[in-house]
């Protein structure tokens, strides 16, 4: 090399980068989905299957049948009354909803707003859900006997109520924190006090945030079976989770119309689920802190 020169600096060569063409990408994404919706129908589509499924064929490992046995939907409603069973279950979840929802959303407002207990108080709250249901069977049972709601909606909309707190009130403090506080200082400088400022001002505010937390604690009173099982005994009463399991015998579990309760139940959740959604939606992705 000639004295003077100068080396030109070595190019630094960058890794390469797979990248899918687009089609590609789309034919990936199209099958991931594909995958998921299969992993999401697959049971609901064996369940359906299985209500038209004789009872030696499902005793025997076949999974599709030879021939469609209709028989187990007339003869499931004939054994037990699933309609009652079902209005009982919607009756409960709904009103334990909003009894849940008239007990958690003034104490987010006192743990947010007024700072009353301080910011552990959501948690601590919540802690008390990972407890079994079990461990509240029996003080529960005197309590509703005491109150005269032993096998009755009412007595099981009150229990479900008490345990779904916890869970709506965490996730009430998520939607309450994101109403800012100068909305409500505007009011109370207009002399409004606080019960008024919480029933014009901030409950309009957060209705999304209440209904999507109602929804949840609906879905979660509609599935319970423990409570439901211990604290009623009379179809008046029982809800469609204990009605599923009437159909285990001692020896001998129906299993086809088993199916056929289990769909009946699925029936108002997925037409809630499609009605409903856009508040549900709306309501949890405008609660994330």
């Amino acid at each position: 090399m000639a004295r003077g020169s100068v080396m030109a600096p070595a190019r630094k060569i960058a890794p390469s980068v797979f990248i899918l063409p687009g089609l590609w990408q789309r034919v990936v994404l199209s099958f991931g989905i594909l995958l998921t919706v299969v992993f999401i129908v697959s049971p609901i589509l064996y369940l359906a299957i299985l209500s038209i499924t004789s009872q030696g064929e499902v005793l025997s490992g076949r999974i599709l049948p030879e021939r469609p046995v209709f028989e187990n939907w007339r003869i499931a409603f004939e054994t037990v009354p699933l309609l009652r069973f079902l209005r009982n279950s919607l009756l409960a979840a709904s009103l334990s909803s909003v009894l849940t929802l008239a007990l958690s959303f003034p104490l987010a407002y006192a743990v947010v707003r007024l700072r009353i207990g301080g910011r552990a108080i959501p948690t601590v709250v919540l802690a008390s859900y990972t407890a079994p249901p079990i461990v509240a069977a029996i003080p529960l049972f005197f309590l509703l006997r005491w109150l005269g709601l032993i096998d009755s909606v009412l007595g099981l909309a009150v229990v479900y109520a008490a345990a779904n707190v916890p869970v709506a009130f965490y996730l009430l403090d998520s939607f309450l924190l994101r109403i800012p506080p100068e909305i409500e200082e505007a009011a109370w400088l207009d002399g409004a006090g606080t019960l008024r400022t919480l029933a014009e001002i901030v409950l309009p505010l957060a209705l999304p945030g209440l209904t999507a937390t109602g929804i949840i604690c609906a879905l979660l009173a509609y599935n319970e079976f423990l409570f439901a099982l211990l604290f009623t005994y009379s179809p008046a009463s029982q809800t469609l989770p204990v009605a599923i399991s009437l159909f285990q015998g001692e020896k001998l579990v129906q299993f086809g119309q088993m199916a056929v309760a289990s769909l009946t139940g699925m029936v108002p959740v997925y037409v809630a689920g499609i009605v409903l959604q856009r508040w549900l939606i709306g309501g949890l992705t405008g609660g994330l802190k």
